[in-house]
């Protein structure tokens, strides 16, 4: 399957090196897989670049695997961390050093929670395979009752990052992505934007066809909601474009069949099936296409009177960035612009996070937020920080900062269980490992990097675009034996 060389490419992601002089078309940033714990804060900062008129700061730099970001009235930035499994909290700058004056953890012990969302004394938060919600006092942020789910038995499987949001007409809007590159779909609610009441009740599907739609959001200008679509991969550098669509009640959007406008996807291509092609005629057509793989996540409207003139009502959209691409691309954080006659313009708002000659990655933005003062955050799970930018009237300034310790790994090799690693080594050829890895870049200083049991924890949230697998947790314990028994033969 094509899933399986992507599972052997986060495996070789140990490995220093450019992944194109193995298969073409890949070049993912491999220090994400580590934490980013090479990557220091003056690194980081020294190269970005914001707007024009646009004071950026650092607000926190401690934040590993940072994704969704929800304020709450009193200014508190809650911050999801699926690896981690918990929801942070990090007070605002009342102080004035520009970052956050205290960070705690808000609520844990959840699967892999991604999508967070506000409303009224709630706080709703998207698991992997549910949707939840917790009373939340806005005055102290703390928590004032328990954590109760709302939606269960959602699929985790592929792209399983859910996001929610709450619309303008107080229904609960959810995304939940493909579990797979191109295939029909099983589950009807994969693949999707869905909506339902503030307790769960009245569920349904909004619109198909969406292969992951990680972010969404109301423009304030014309009502409409607007989300963000990562295309699918193995199509070459430049196809297909990633998308944005203007979303419908019951519009279908063309994954797996079809995509950008309308063009058939060559799995599909010769399907004589007279539905394909109805579908595919009857599909809609993004309203604006970004580069094929930068991987769009967070949109977020700026709707604070205190932007700036040209960005009151423009989007901001957070491009993750590319692995699917034999030369990196993406990897910042654009505005998108709407004239009188609906067309749109794209245009850099936050840049710099990735090398001049296109190899090195500092930094891998996620999702926005504004608060009501106007201040603009951005989460980056790449370098586990959270950014601020304000409007101002000189040009971005970077900020020095300290270089970060780095995390400190057992280094002692650890006792390696005979019977795990034949377990981890059937395992590891079940997936056809050696195959796609064609055993030419062989994986090297495990043990400088991970412990058996952080190799074994890595499988439960790997890092995209390495899809989860349902290992049991005696098979990741073996698989990660096995893994770690090959550097002890060196």
């Amino acid at each position: 399957m094509k899933y399986t060389l992507i599972f052997l490419l986060i495996l070789v992601a140990v490995v220093s090196g450019a992944l194109s002089a193995v298969a073409s078309g890949v070049s993912v940033p491999w220090r994400q897989l580590f934490g980013g714990v090479k990557t220091t804060e003056q690194q980081v900062m020294s190269g970005i670049k914001a707007a024009q008129g646009y004071r950026l700061q650092l607000f926190a730099e401690n934040v590993p695997g940072a994704r969704w970001l929800a304020i709450t009235r009193s200014g508190d930035i809650l911050v999801s961390q699926p690896k981690k499994g918990q929801i942070s909290l990090l007070s605002p700058d009342r102080n004035g050093d520009g970052q956050a004056d205290n960070q705690r953890v808000l609520i844990d012990n959840l699967n892999r929670p991604h999508g967070l969302a506000l409303h009224e004394n709630w706080l709703y938060i998207a698991e992997g395979n549910a949707v939840g919600r917790v009373p939340l006092d806005h005055s102290d942020g703390r928590l004032a009752g328990s954590y109760q789910r709302i939606l269960e038995n959602l699929e985790d499987s592929g792209h399983w990052t859910k996001t929610i949001e709450m619309g303008p007409d107080g229904w609960l809007y959810l995304s939940s992505g493909s579990s797979c590159n191109v295939c029909i779909e099983k589950d009807p609610r994969r693949a999707t934007i869905m909506r339902m009441r503030p307790d769960g009740s009245n569920f349904k599907i909004l619109a198909t066809g969406l292969r992951n739609s990680v972010g969404f959001d109301w423009s304030p200008k014309d009502g409409g909601l607007y989300a963000t679509d990562n295309g699918r991969d193995w199509l070459g550098d430049n196809l297909p474009p990633d998308e944005l669509n203007l979303i419908r009640p019951d519009n279908f959007y063309g994954w797996p069949y079809a995509y950008g406008d309308r063009v058939p996807d060559p799995d599909f291509i010769d399907d004589e099936n007279p539905t394909v092609k109805e579908m595919i005629a009857a599909s809609v057509a993004p309203v604006h296409e970004f580069a094929a793989h930068n991987a769009p996540l967070g949109i977020r409207f700026l709707r604070s009177p205190e932007q700036l003139k040209n960005y009151r009502g423009a989007a901001l959209v957070a491009l993750h960035g590319s692995w699917n691409r034999s030369v990196k691309d993406g990897y910042k954080v654009v505005s998108l612009h709407w004239d009188e006659s609906g067309n749109i313009s794209e245009r850099d708002f936050l840049w710099g996070f990735l090398s001049e000659d296109r190899t090195e990655v500092s930094g891998r933005p996620v999702a926005i937020a504004e608060d009501n003062q106007g201040k603009i955050y951005i989460s980056d799970d790449y370098a586990g920080a959270i950014y601020q930018l304000s409007p101002s009237n000189v040009p971005s300034t970077p900020t020095v900062l300290p270089t970060r310790v780095a995390n400190n790994v057992e280094k002692k090799p650890p006792a390696i269980d005979s019977d795990a690693v034949r377990e981890g080594k059937t395992l590891y050829q079940s997936h056809d490992c050696a195959h796609c890895h064609q055993q030419q870049v062989p994986l090297r200083d495990l043990n400088k990097k991970y412990s058996l049991d952080s190799l074994a924890n890595y499988f439960d949230a790997p890092t995209p675009p390495m899809p989860k697998y349902d290992f049991s947790d005696q098979q990741k314990k073996a698989l990660a034996h096995y893994l770690l028994s090959l550097e002890a033969l060196r």
